[in-house]
């Protein structure tokens, strides 16, 4: 007997290793993963090609970029939609943006509100739209003339710091903080986005022989504090009014900030990275992500980590690594300097493989969520070695975006078929709305029968519906020729935290009774 107990005890120590070895393991498809693509307006990087294009080439293009990630199955865009002072939607903050228009001030034609187009035909593809401030930078250059009698240069020049070239936003000041929380509050309570993004422009880079000139500011509102965190509370201080302004307005869009990827170098700082970076957040930007992890100011990072892994003073394998051991309370994504591959002295981006191992190596850390992509252009019919490479190995299947962190909780609706209608090619599934949830999307499974369906199996997610109707039924077409040769398929909802509901499988046979109608709030 106590043979036997010793036998099963180093059986069930075998069997635990077994699975410890095995959990520990990256997962080659990971079911959800963070996938995303900066869309660059700024001086026409990425999208519109030009600000004289018409409305119609504009939306052929953005739709273009969608159909081009949609196939490599990425899951979010970062679109943005304020560069310099100035607005791609219609606003009494800023002036129209010179580069959707041609000319800073002048509406599109008609008055179209493309940002709202945008952003419906990104949910109807299936992505997350998260809507790319730069807060601080008010120009491009000194050219003032080009500007409109709307821009705050004109209407408070006050504000107005000129530094390096370009004119910015002097952070120190109240009444900017106040117009910049005011700018992203219309932005959250006006659009249906997924989030708000900041990328890594706080206090400008630094330029050699020149200091940025807030010594006025400072004077006044530094209450004994030395420049440099006086600074950095600043920032801080918008980033937590940005924060609570967003949550106030709609708790369930994200904040996040791409921050330049070095924070300190560790001959500075012994928590710092081994890296010699010539500037780096902390004491050239004066942004501090380690505080807003801290206190929880916000939902995700984006480390902007735009080196190879071999790169000899900011190596992306160094800099992954010192991110995954520094992140506590939020998500991390990391930005991957795509717009390098062929384009760059250093040789590694030569190699198609650079940005695949990348990926792979940022999956091997299980706190890292998944990467983000600039920009856009890169693969728009481009590098296609490279992107072939993804679609065959990394990104083969679909993934879901992770729920807005400290938001995970039960969706107590689960897909209802009510009714179903058929035409030789295709049945359509009427589903009772959901009455406890807010639900943005409708999951689509498939398996060739039902004993091999898994819905946590990527490669089984069909498609990702964005539900259009407001209440009453949800509409959801399938193709008829695939039923017919016994593929079984399940839906889920997605609410708008990113939580899943438990699925259900569709049965030909069995449609449940049309729940009444109700009058549900449109919670956007």
């Amino acid at each position: 007997m106590t043979q036997n107990n010793h036998l099963l005890s180093l059986l069930l120590l075998l069997i635990l290793s077994i699975n410890q070895a095995n959990a520990q393991e990256p997962t080659s498809h990971p079911k959800n993963e963070f996938r995303a693509v900066w869309i660059a307006t700024v001086a026409n990087i990425d999208w519109p090609k030009s600000g004289n294009d018409s409305i119609e080439k504009q939306k052929a293009d953005f739709l273009e970029i969608l159909d081009t990630y949609k196939k490599l199955h990425y899951n979010a865009v970062i679109v943005q939609i304020r560069t310099a002072g100035d607005a791609f939607y219609p606003t009494q903050l800023a002036p129209w943006s010179k580069y959707l228009t041609g000319k800073q001030g002048q509406a599109p034609a008609n008055n179209v509100d493309l940002l709202a187009w945008m952003v419906t035909q990104s949910h109807l593809q299936g992505f997350e739209f998260h809507a790319w401030l730069n807060p601080y930078r008010a120009t491009m250059d000194l050219n003032t003339a080009q500007l409109s009698k709307q821009h705050d240069w004109y209407k408070h020049p006050e504000w107005m710091l000129k530094y390096g070239g370009k004119y910015y936003y002097d952070p120190a000041l109240p009444e900017v903080q106040s117009h910049l929380i005011a700018v992203v509050d219309e932005v959250v309570r006006k659009y249906d986005i997924d989030a708000i993004h900041f990328d890594d422009y706080f206090y400008p880079y630094k330029v050699a022989r020149e200091d940025f000139n807030d010594t006025a500011s400072y004077s006044k509102y530094a209450d004994g504090l030395s420049l440099e965190d006086w600074r950095r509370k600043n920032v801080n201080d918008f980033v937590l009014a940005v924060s609570l302004s967003i949550k106030k307005a709609k708790p369930w869009v994200q904040f996040g900030i791409s921050p330049f990827g070095v924070w300190r170098n560790k001959s500075v700082d012994p928590k710092g990275s081994d890296t010699q970076s010539g500037q780096t957040n902390y004491d050239d930007l004066f942004a501090d992500p380690m505080a807003w992890m801290e206190n929880c100011w916000i939902d995700y990072l984006v480390p902007q980590l735009y080196w190879s892994r071999n790169h000899r003073t900011a190596s992306y394998t160094k800099l992954l690594k010192w991110w995954a051991e520094n992140s506590k309370n939020t998500a991390i994504y990391i930005g991957n300097g795509s717009y390098k591959i062929n384009a760059d002295s250093d040789k590694n981006w030569y190699n198609p493989h650079e940005i695949p191992s990348q990926i792979d190596l940022t999956r091997t850390y299980p706190n890292l969520g998944g990467n983000a992509f600039f920009s856009a252009k890169v693969f728009v019919n481009k590098n296609k070695t490279v992107t072939q490479l993804l679609a065959n190995n990394q990104y083969k299947y679909p993934a879901l975006p992770y729920v807005v962190p400290n938001s995970r909780r039960i969706v107590m609706d689960i897909p209802t078929v009510c009714n179903k209608k058929q035409t030789d090619s295709t049945t359509t599934y009427l589903l009772n709305y959901p009455t406890h949830s807010m639900v943005r999307y409708v999951v689509v499974y498939a398996a060739k029968d039902s004993t091999q369906l898994d819905t946590n199996n990527p490669s089984q997610i069909v498609d990702k519906i964005a539900i259009q109707e407001k209440k009453y039924t949800i509409s959801i077409v399938l193709p008829k020729n695939n039923s017919e040769n016994n593929t079984t398929y399940a839906l889920s909802f997605i609410d708008f935290y990113g939580n899943e509901s438990l699925p259900t499988t569709l049965n030909p046979n069995a449609v449940k009774k049309t729940i009444e109608p109700t009058e549900n709030e449109d919670p956007k």
